[in-house]
């Protein structure tokens, strides 16, 4: 018995037609891809991954052995997400990278529009310096650098310092919206003294009329780990920790109450030993670093999720709408970012936070 014709292949045939016929006029269907244009639900690229720091640091290591800071520019690893290959970011919207600098070298001076993050993750005594002040690094302190200003880089420590970058650079590049410029020495010169923005901004007052130095950007650009941790040891202490989070505190800028930067938003957070998170979920993924303790990140659904064992000095990137579970083993400080003020300025941001 002969098959019946199919009674769609005809018109099929010419709507690929009409497709060929337009494309040269650079025109496509909609309702061809309309279902992948405006998905139900997020269904991001990225994958989770968790970066291991005692099988990273020996090739970090090496890395000083074969290129100097100045050569460099910038002496990173960067810690690319293993589904997106070639496009130097973590997140779709967030790079992060390992940096070192080692003792009497220097990261020349430049500046461009992307913002950047730094989290001390190893050694101390280097220091970072922007818009002619310096900040002395120490593990656990977050420093940041707003865009558009002048930063370099040098070391008087006595071994290495590394440090976490994150920046908006993918999302910059989205924009079209990247400028760079070197400043043609390598050190631009210091003048004022360390802690002079601190000082200033860093006890919930700020000078009469003066604007703020940064715009948009905190006017404090470094967040020293001890009065992060005392913070964060005296909200898990005297208030009920949060079923999902623990204890968790956001960086903010003084000057507005809102995130230190106005593409990313910067956190930490206490997980007392034995802590046992409820899962979540949330549209902004999220790069972490841990600072304290060993525990568990699952991230994902059933029995698709991954687990992540991780131990300080490690780093994992939980992609957006991936459920998050996270279980501490002992006392865990974790330190993590996203693009968190970006969908919430868009009214994009969403959480869902689940029982079990």
């Amino acid at each position: 018995m002969a098959a019946r014709p199919d009674p769609h292949a005809p018109v099929a045939a010419e709507r690929e037609a009409y497709y060929a016929a337009i494309r040269p006029l650079h025109l496509s269907p909609l309702w061809e891809q309309l279902h992948t244009l405006v998905p139900p639900q997020p269904a991001t690229p990225c994958a989770p991954v968790h970066w291991r720091y005692d099988a990273l640091r020996p090739h970090l290591m090496r890395a000083g052995t074969l290129i100097t800071a100045a050569e460099a520019v910038r002496r990173v690893l960067v810690l690319e997400n293993p589904a997106l290959p070639g496009r130097a970011c973590a997140t779709q919207s967030l790079f992060a990278g390992l940096q070192m600098i080692l003792p009497g070298e220097v990261a020349p001076a430049h500046r461009h529009t992307q913002s950047a993050l730094r989290f001390i993750v190893e050694g101390r005594g280097a220091y970072t310096a922007v818009n002619g002040e310096r900040a002395t690094m120490a593990p656990g302190d977050f420093i940041i650098t707003p865009s558009w200003t002048w930063h370099d880089h040098g070391s008087d420590a006595d071994g290495p310092v590394v440090w976490l970058d994150g920046l908006d650079i993918p999302l910059v590049r989205f924009l079209d919206a990247g400028f760079a410029e070197n400043l043609g020495s390598d050190q631009q010169p210091i003048s004022r003294p360390e802690g002079h923005n601190l000082a200033r901004y860093g006890s919930n007052m700020a000078p009469l009329r003066e604007a703020s130095p940064h715009g948009a950007t905190s006017p404090i650009f470094s967040y020293p780990y001890a009065r992060s941790r005392d913070a964060l040891a005296r909200l898990a202490r005297d208030g009920a920790l949060d079923a999902w989070d623990g204890a968790k505190l956001q960086y903010i800028n003084p000057a507005s109450g809102g995130a230190a930067t106005p593409t990313m938003a910067a956190f930490l957070q206490l997980l007392p030993a034995g802590f046992d998170g409820r899962p979540y979920r949330q549209t902004d993924g999220a790069v972490f670093s841990v600072v304290e303790g060993r525990g568990v990140a699952s991230i994902g659904e059933g029995t698709s999720a991954q687990r992540f064992e991780f131990a300080p000095r490690d780093h994992f990137v939980v992609p957006s709408w991936q459920t998050l579970r996270l279980q501490a083993r002992d006392e865990c400080v974790l330190f993590s970012f996203s693009d968190r003020p970006v969908q919430l300025a868009t009214a994009l941001w969403r959480e869902q936070r689940l029982q079990a």
